[in-house]
């Protein structure tokens, strides 16, 4: 769920109404960048002001400002430009705060993995110290039969969590050994493998409420070698599951990794992490670092191969129109608007470009007073865990919660929770023609089937977030038109343009940085190679 809600749409304030259900107009995102135009650089007024940089990343959210970043802390190029159309940084990241009454939350993604790259980040942006990370141990749980049910957390756990049955849990044992169908010959879909691999209880139970959470995705038109590439390895490598796990364990003894920076603090177990002020320290930390190398409020409006050697970016600015003068460029801004402003450049990287679906997702924060929850979801007297997930099949609405109260500190006042209910994707598009009103009252109706006592008050709202354009949908054929578009731009001599972000590197906050860092090394090097020559 800590991908739930990323989109590529404009910030709006939050619901700040105490009552649960006052109706409210739903907010829309406005556009990241304008459509491009096919004018040539050398049309620009003459007037315009014209700048030079080895490198321009184009949009100011994470995966565009950690890769200026990378590019500075790994490979000593400092010579970049950020430039972002909206007013602020971050883009999907959207943390809020009630300082005077205790609330903070998020708006977009939740949280992130704490692996190696992320934690770099974080260091380098002077961020150590701001780290939180949650229990470790906290539970998970998925909506069953109307009871939440914890989720094994260790091999342990995997003969007494009664969300599976007996023979489904043999069945997935049998399979994962290699004891199943054989692979098709085909690109699978998440359902297709994990049914012919782990079968039915495993996706019905487990696997299709963790695609509502994480891709808001439809888990028969997923691919699984893009979604879960790493689980999809294992069977391609090692003849099945846990062949490739062992061959994988195997590999790794063979060829250990190398030393882990010192500076990075050590998580304990599988967990999750954010920031003590919420995510959006990170982008605001580095575009502090890289100062006037940020440009917000700077719509680009055409690209242009130069006569020399790069690019010639035009854009409109609060202070006129701007030129600027590249060696390289990576486009980090989502593939629609990537499409249209390579259209005058490449129709074919354009049209390939234009094939990736992002659904709508809403984010619904609200709190609720702790004697709300029922009793029987108290652990110790507290509701504690990281959330729950919700299968389609269940009857209900709503693609999980995250009890954020629980998971990071001072997110709530004292006697209250703090739940993050996301709404909408793939299988329900239909959220974008709803109020907020409406979509408080659907996620409000499906906690009181599990969560919250059926007779507690209503809730406080504290923010309805409704991204139109929220996650890329990595589908069957999505490596295809990514290549496509690589293979168009390379076609048309567009070397030393770049594509990146989401849609490139994956959903999760942790593979956009981690994409970032990829993305860096292949400018670098390309400058190394071409540009500096």
């Amino acid at each position: 769920m800590a991908a739930a809600a990323a989109a590529a749409a404009t910030p709006a304030p939050p619901i700040r109404s105490r009552n649960a259900l006052s109706s409210a107009r739903t907010r829309r995102g406005r556009g990241h960048v304008r459509r491009a135009v096919a004018s040539d650089a050398a049309e620009a007024p003459a007037a315009a002001r014209g700048l030079a940089a080895d490198c321009v990343v184009v949009g100011g959210g994470i995966s565009g400002l950690c890769t200026a970043q990378a590019l500075a802390t790994r490979h000593g190029v400092g010579d970049v430009l950020v430039t972002e159309a909206r007013a602020r940084p971050g883009g999907n990241i959207t943390t809020v705060e009630r300082a005077g009454e205790g609330y903070l939350w998020e708006e977009g993604p939740n949280s992130f993995q704490p692996s190696d790259p992320v934690l770099t980040m974080a260091v380098d942006s002077g961020l150590k110290d701001d780290l939180v990370f949650g229990d470790p141990n906290a539970p998970r749980f998925v909506l069953w039969e109307g009871k939440l049910r914890p989720v094994p957390s260790k091999p342990g756990d995997l003969p007494f969590f009664d969300l599976m049955s007996i023979p489904g849990k043999l069945r997935a044992g049998l399979g994962a050994l290699g004891i199943r169908p054989p692979p098709p010959g085909r690109e699978e879909s998440v359902e297709d493998f994990v049914r012919r691999n782990l079968g039915a209880e495993v996706f019905e139970r487990l696997i299709e409420p963790f695609c509502s959470g994480v891709y808001a995705g439809d888990p028969s038109k997923l691919s699984m070698k893009v979604a879960f590439g790493k689980v999809w390895r294992l069977e391609e490598t090692g003849g099945s599951i846990i062949g490739g796990t062992i061959k994988t364990i195997q590999e790794r003894g063979k060829n250990p990794k190398p030393p882990r920076d010192p500076r990075l603090p050590t998580p304990k177990g599988q967990t999750v992490a954010s920031f003590r002020k919420g995510l959006t320290m990170l982008p605001d930390a580095i575009t502090s670092r890289l100062g006037n190398k940020v440009k917000l409020s700077w719509k680009l409006t055409s690209i242009t191969k130069s006569d020399n050697q790069g690019y010639v970016l035009v854009y409109e600015t609060p202070e006129g129109v701007v030129s600027v003068q590249a060696k390289t460029v990576v486009m980090t801004i989502p593939s629609y608007v990537a499409s249209d402003i390579l259209r005058p450049l490449s129709s074919d990287a354009a049209d390939a470009l234009s094939r990736f679906y992002y659904p709508p997702v809403a984010a619904v924060t609200v709190s609720y007073p702790k004697e709300a929850i029922r009793k029987e979801c108290l652990i110790d007297g507290e509701l504690q865990g990281f959330g729950q997930l919700h299968p389609r099949s269940q009857g209900v609405e709503t693609l999980g919660t995250i009890y954020s109260s629980s998971l990071f500190p001072n997110r709530a006042p004292a006697g209250r929770v703090l739940l993050l209910n996301y709404i909408g994707g793939s299988t329900n598009t239909g959220i974008v023609s709803k109020t907020e009103s409406e979509l408080v009252e659907a996620v409000d109706r499906d906690l009181r089937k599990m969560l919250i006592n059926p007779r507690a008050v209503d809730p406080l709202v504290l923010g309805v977030r409704v991204w139109p354009r929220a996650i890329p949908q990595f589908l069957i054929g999505h490596l295809d038109h990514l290549e496509a578009a690589k293979s168009a731009l390379g076609r048309g001599g567009y070397d030393g343009l770049f594509l990146g972000g989401n849609y490139v590197a994956g959903v999760a906050l942790g593979r956009c940085v981690e994409g970032a860092y990829e993305s860096a090394s292949q400018i670098s090097e390309y400058l190394t190679k071409y540009a500096y020559k």
